[in-house]
């Protein structure tokens, strides 16, 4: 289920509510990048796939960034700019 949510392309798993998920998403999109949010907030199953995230990846909060299926972390990991470039999700 988990691997079904980020197997392709670029995502954002994120809520609504949260201040950090807004800071990304605000900065993917100054940056024009091409990616995928998944709102956990508003799917059946977000709680779960939550859970799911955090025993894969030892992070229990959001936002959890992937690319081409890699967690590159949360909103202060400070590797989305250069890894969205390597990705070729920036548009230039």
């Amino acid at each position: 289920m988990c691997n079904e949510k980020i197997a392709s392309g670029p995502k954002r798993l994120l809520k609504t509510y949260c201040g950090y998920c807004h800071r990304v998403k605000h900065l993917s999109t100054q940056l024009r990048a091409s990616y995928k949010v998944v709102e956990l907030d508003k799917e059946g199953d977000g709680a779960v796939v939550q859970l799911a995230l955090a025993d894969w990846t030892g992070l229990r909060t959001v936002p959890n960034v992937f690319i081409r299926g890699n967690n590159i972390g949360g909103c202060n990991s400070g590797q989305l700019v250069p890894l969205l470039r390597s990705a070729g999700a920036v548009k230039t």
